[in-house]
């Protein structure tokens, strides 16, 4: 998760800039010109990283969602896996994914069909062999089965942990909006709301977990804990949490930050949503 990424899928702001914000459930309305510049800073920093962006096709679909490509799929060894994601409106995003694979040659190893239900943002790598899955609103438990099902042959184990309630089923609580790995030993956490079993296993892992501050993620919406790792212990965080920014540095993490008043806060997806890692290493 925090091995040096080489090439990215992203998808530039399309529908989003003339979203509905009540409909898409984002916090206030879109200042477009605002969002559309910080997204381009994002890009610079992502390509500064060395990362090869591969770009998902900007047809005008009406997806709002679909600038947050973390979740539709995920990428294993050998190929990706189409998800199907838990909010109805991002259902649509699967095609746009389908389609981004077969065009790159990118082999498609399974979906996960109804009425199963997984969201990339519940999904990370403990280590190789082991995936980390969230079960919430947003990754039901048919969905994990078919997960296992799946990544069962490829040697991969799949460990679901329940999530909690916390705002209800219309906000936006992924595990790694709790988690973010930042090298194979060392992660960022959300301590009160993560499982109890999950922090123990992290530990038993060999992680160091680093307590990010309470009041930042709070006037963060959680969005200080959803950092973007381009390599180990170099990430990419949401501008104005000091706090946050000190304490990865203090662990020796470099850390480039850039303003998301406009696109990360109001929209509930961080710098990590707003890529689809296709390969690292």
């Amino acid at each position: 998760m925090a091995r040096p990424l080489r090439r990215v899928g992203l998808r530039r702001p399309g529908a989003i800039l003339h979203a509905d914000h009540e409909l898409w459930h984002y916090g206030a309305p879109i200042d477009a010109e605002a969002l559309a510049a910080q997204y381009d800073h994002f890009v610079s920093l992502v390509t500064a990283s060395g990362a090869e962006i591969s770009w998902f096709d900007d047809a005008d679909d009406e997806l709002a969602d679909s600038i947050f490509t973390y979740d539709p799929s995920f990428v294993v060894p050998g190929g990706a896996i189409l998800l199907r994601p838990g909010k109805a409106l991002r259902l649509g995003e699967i095609d746009v994914h389908r389609a981004f694979y077969e065009a790159n040659n990118i082999p498609i190893l399974g979906q996960i069909d109804a009425p199963g239900t997984v969201e990339g943002g519940d999904c990370f790598f403990l280590d190789e062999q082991t995936l980390i899955v969230g079960e919430g609103f947003r990754t039901n438990r048919a969905g994990v089965e078919q997960l296992r099902s799946i990544l069962s042959p490829l040697g991969v184990t799949v460990e679901s942990f329940d999530l909690p309630y916390f705002n209800g089923p219309e906000a936006c609580l992924h595990l790694m909006s709790m988690v973010s790995p930042l090298d194979d030993d060392l992660a960022l956490i959300h301590a009160p709301l993560m499982p109890t079993a999950l922090y123990q296993r992290m530990l038993e892992a060999g992680y160091r977990l680093l307590h990010g501050p309470e009041d930042e993620f709070v006037e963060s919406f959680g969005l200080n804990l959803n950092v973007l790792a381009t390599a180990p212990r170099e990430v990419i965080a949401v501008e104005g949490f000091p706090e946050t920014v000190a304490l990865m540095r203090s662990a020796g993490c470099t850390v480039q930050t850039f303003d998301a008043s406009a696109l990360c806060l109001p929209c509930e997806g961080g710098p990590t949503c707003m890529t689809r890692p296709l390969l690292r290493g």
